[in-house]
Formats: structure tokens, sequence, C-alpha cells
């Protein structure tokens, strides 16, 4: 079932309006003099400046969106420094919450290896030089996992399909930053039926800010 803009977004009426706390989805939050979305869970307890609430969720949607952070900032008029921060916070809690989620692929399951960056002149392919390499496995009709591996060694390949796949699968053989963006592909490949904003709502202000 395809989404409508209208419910991507809707997730977010109640956390702009101060009537649902970021941290743990209460309806329990009242409005502080100061500006602030205070959470009246026990449990919780929290608060946050509505002004700050409200310029995270327009990041996170740009984010959702994958506008550049220099687009957003011109567009927007927020600063670059900020959006970056964001943006970079979400995607390191986005790799590690793919991580957790990977499980083991099943089934027919195809694998292949890529290379991204390096220089653009000499040898290309396995030889060339700076890199980064990307061994991936997907699982047919269902989710992908990817990981960036220091070499293309038999024994390196095997250890990452040892242990994400299980016994009995069939296999179809076809630098700092970089990881996360690709976890990043990752999660919205395997979230591509699901109301990614809403998912990204709840990993940014749900782990982040824990």
């Amino acid at each position: 079932m395809v989404t409508t803009k209208k419910n991507v977004f809707g997730c977010a009426a109640n956390f702009l309006r101060g009537k649902k706390c970021v941290f743990c989805g209460s309806f329990k939050v009242s409005k502080t003099a100061r500006g602030y979305a205070r959470c009246r869970n026990k449990t919780c307890g929290r608060q946050k400046s509505l002004k700050r609430v409200r310029t995270e969720i327009a990041i996170v949607q740009g984010f959702y969106q994958q506008q550049p952070a220099y687009r957003l900032s011109h567009d927007l008029g927020f600063d670059y420094q900020t959006i970056t921060r964001v943006y970079q916070k979400l995607r390191e809690a986005i790799y590690h919450v793919a991580e957790l989620e990977g499980g083991k692929l099943n089934g027919e399951v195809e694998m292949d290896e890529s290379y991204f960056g390096g220089r653009r002149k000499g040898k290309r392919g396995r030889g060339a030089k700076g890199k980064n390499i990307v061994f991936g496995l997907l699982e047919r009709d269902g989710k992908v996992y990817t990981r960036v591996v220091e070499h293309v060694s038999k024994e390196e390949l095997m250890a990452v399909i040892r242990k994400k796949t299980r016994k009995g699968s069939v296999y179809g053989v076809s630098k700092y930053h970089f990881p996360m963006y690709l976890k990043e592909v990752e999660y919205r490949f395997n979230h591509r039926k699901d109301n990614l904003f809403k998912l990204f709502i709840n990993i940014y202000f749900g782990y982040v800010s824990h």
C-alpha cells in the first residue's frame, strides 16, 4: 500500500503542537511558560524546547526527503552546522538500529561486492587504491545486508556469509562516514514499505537523545 504524504508527515503533528512527548510518545504533556513541552509521564519526565523540536523535525523531514544539508540550509534558513549535526546523529543511530535488526537472511541469498571512491585515474576495481569495498547480501524478495570490508579474501567474505545467513541458504554469486551512509541505504531499502519518516522520528528522538 502506498503511503500518502499526509499520512507520512501526520505523525509529527502532535509533536509540533507540544501535545505528545518526543522521547516516550506519551500524550501527558504540558507546555511551560518558557515554551517547553514537558512530559508528565512518571517514567520519562523530560522536557524540550518546542522551538528546537520544530527545528529538528523539519531537519529530519529533509533527511527523509534526502535533501542535501546545504540545500536544506538555504531553503529553511537553518544553520548548516546544525543540520549536519542532526544528519550525523541520525545516521549513527540508523547504523546501530540496522545492525540490531539484521538477524539472519534465509532462502535464496545473492551476494556481490562493489567498490566506491578512490582515485579515478589508474587501476580500477580490486586493485584501485583508496576504495571502499562493500560486500552485500540480498535475500530474494526480502531484506538486504551490507558491510564495508577491508579485503575481499575468501575467509573474510565467508565469515560475513556464515554470520548473516541461515544454514541451507543458496548463494548466487553474481572510510569513516561511508559505512553509515551505506547502512542508511540498507535501512531505507528494508523499510521501503513502512512510514520511513515516522521511523526516523522515533530513531532520532528515542535513540539518540537518551
